[in-house]
């Protein structure tokens, strides 16, 4: 008997599959922006502070590098109501969204950081600006340039990964096609469907954050001739 693909009754229940959709913009796009934020910070506080807070930001970092995420996602969606903090299964995806991608762009950051050679930091002290002023636009603004494709690819990879959240119940776009296709019992409509919708979101979020690297780093600038060169 050969196989008849039936979308009707999966495209009948898109309603809830848009639920989901929504529901992955909003952990996706709250959790690369604080994500990043936390990233770069964490890197300016590994290249300022002294050797204690630098060991406490590479052990972060190590710990969240090298353990599953979905561990990490058990760890605080279980873990932390223990500690007397009560966190909906929404709150706590965001939260170990935050910090997995806090701890990566923690790494991407630092290696842009580092590729900055020790002369041009000294050129700019001998022009007087303070080390907050070199440090943000002679050593982070370069950094960011050299390190956009990777850090891109990293907030993509990032959002594909929101599908995991759904082992802890969150209503998420993959959550709410296993609640489709049990519905519906068509698993392979359901699950092309999602492919093609994960494929579209992969696609315009790369489409997005390469725009946005052309209103930061200038084409023609020196911020934008160092994005294209890491780009290549």
């Amino acid at each position: 008997m050969g196989f008849q693909f039936q979308f009707q009754p999966v495209l009948a229940r898109m309603d809830a599959l848009l639920d989901g959709l929504w529901l992955t913009l909003q952990l996706a796009g709250t959790g690369i922006l604080l994500g990043a934020l936390l990233g770069i910070l964490l890197a300016m506080l590994r290249g300022l502070s002294p050797r204690p807070v630098r060991l406490l930001v590479d052990s972060y970092v190590e710990l969240v590098r090298n353990t599953p995420f979905l561990v990490q996602l058990l760890i605080v969606f279980f873990g932390v109501p223990s500690l007397g903090l009560r966190l909906s299964a929404e709150q706590a995806a965001l939260a170990a969204i935050i910090l997995n991608l806090g701890a990566y762009a923690t790494e991407i950051v630092r290696a842009g950081i580092e590729s900055v050679h020790k002369s041009q930091i000294e050129a700019g002290l001998s022009l007087a600006m303070t080390r907050w002023q070199v440090f943000r636009h002679v050593v982070l603004a370069p950094a960011l340039a050299r390190v956009w494709p990777a850090l891109s690819s990293q907030f993509v990879l990032m959002m594909l990964s929101t599908s995991v959240c759904s082992f802890i119940s969150v209503q998420e776009l993959s959550a709410q096609a296993a609640n489709v296709e049990s519905e519906t019992f068509r698993s392979f409509e359901v699950y092309i469907l999602v492919t093609a919708i994960y494929l579209g979101l992969a696609l315009v979020l790369r489409g997005v954050l390469a725009g946005l690297g052309l209103i930061l780093f200038p084409p023609g600038s020196g911020l934008g001739r160092l994005r294209g060169q890491a780009g290549r």
